[in-house]
């Protein structure tokens, strides 16, 4: 347990709104002022969707462009994580931000059922992404909604359309998909250390499951997904006033299985990151 943990903050997401929590930052500006509170927390990896002004999502390079300067400006050494998600646009448009080199994207490698539609992400656009991402040099995050997506990843890597060592994040708690399953996210790990051996890993709980799958993660040697994306409250009841604030309640528990966070340097190392 001597391993720094890498905190990565989800800032915005898709979904929620203003409604849902005033604190979900939505222009530009307020991505990066949450941001570099959540930085200044102890978050290492900004994973970020970007937003038309009505709150929609948008796949406007010239809007990612913006974010990531003022994230290098104001969270310096930082890593930036843009989505690739399909919430943000359709086919390769996805993939239109991965020009401005950030340092990582998101990739999923499968299709799988969200709660009212099925989230397609078909072989000829996964490979695409994957080759746009060697060509610009940016690192995936395969996002694992299903034990085939490990899989898929592994397929990809003996490919060399992931290259060098593959990091996988095991989301759990979406309605339709993998539900929170101990036992499941046991044998994730199993086998990402039988495909990948030596290789760090992350999860991301959805909702409530967000606390569960960070204290699973923590206490397992994997690294950890925070922030209002995922979870717009600090428990059933209360909103969570920030991102920051999630960042923070999983450094408590970081502290409670005595992992030292990881500073962005370490991030870098561990995930074998160009330098910032």
């Amino acid at each position: 347990m001597t391993t720094p943990c890498i905190i990565c903050v989800a800032i915005t997401g898709s979904l929620p709104t203003k409604a849902d929590n005033p604190a979900v930052p939505i222009s530009v500006s307020e991505q990066i002022e949450s941001t570099q509170a959540a930085f200044e927390a102890g978050a290492t990896i900004c994973h970020a969707h970007v937003r038309n002004p009505d709150e929609t999502p948008s796949s406007d390079p010239e809007k990612f462009a913006a974010l990531q300067e003022g994230l290098k400006k104001h969270c310096p050494g930082m890593i930036i994580q843009f989505s690739t998600g399909g919430r943000s646009g359709a086919g390769q448009a996805r993939g239109g931000m991965l020009s401005l080199q950030p340092d990582m994207a998101s990739l999923s490698v499968g299709s799988n059922n969200f709660p009212t539609r099925v989230y397609e992400n078909p072989p000829d656009l996964v490979d695409w992404l994957a080759e746009e991402m060697v060509k610009y040099e940016v690192k995936p995050e395969v996002e694992a909604f299903d034990l085939s997506h490990i899989l898929g990843a592994a397929r990809l890597h003996a490919e060399g359309k992931i290259k060098a060592t593959p990091y996988v994040q095991f989301v759990m708690g979406v309605k339709n998909a993998m539900p929170a399953d101990r036992e499941v996210f046991d044998f994730y790990i199993k086998t990402v250390n039988r495909l990948f051996p030596g290789a760090p890993w992350c999860a991301a709980g959805i909702g409530r499951n967000q606390a569960v799958l960070n204290d699973w993660a923590i206490s397992n040697g994997g690294h950890a997904r925070t922030g209002l994306e995922d979870n717009i409250r600090l428990n059933r009841d209360t909103l969570a006033p920030s991102n920051a604030a999630l960042v923070q309640q999983t450094v408590t528990v970081c502290d409670t299985y005595e992992r030292p966070v990881a500073t962005w340097q370490q991030a870098r190392e561990i995930l074998g990151l160009r330098p910032a």
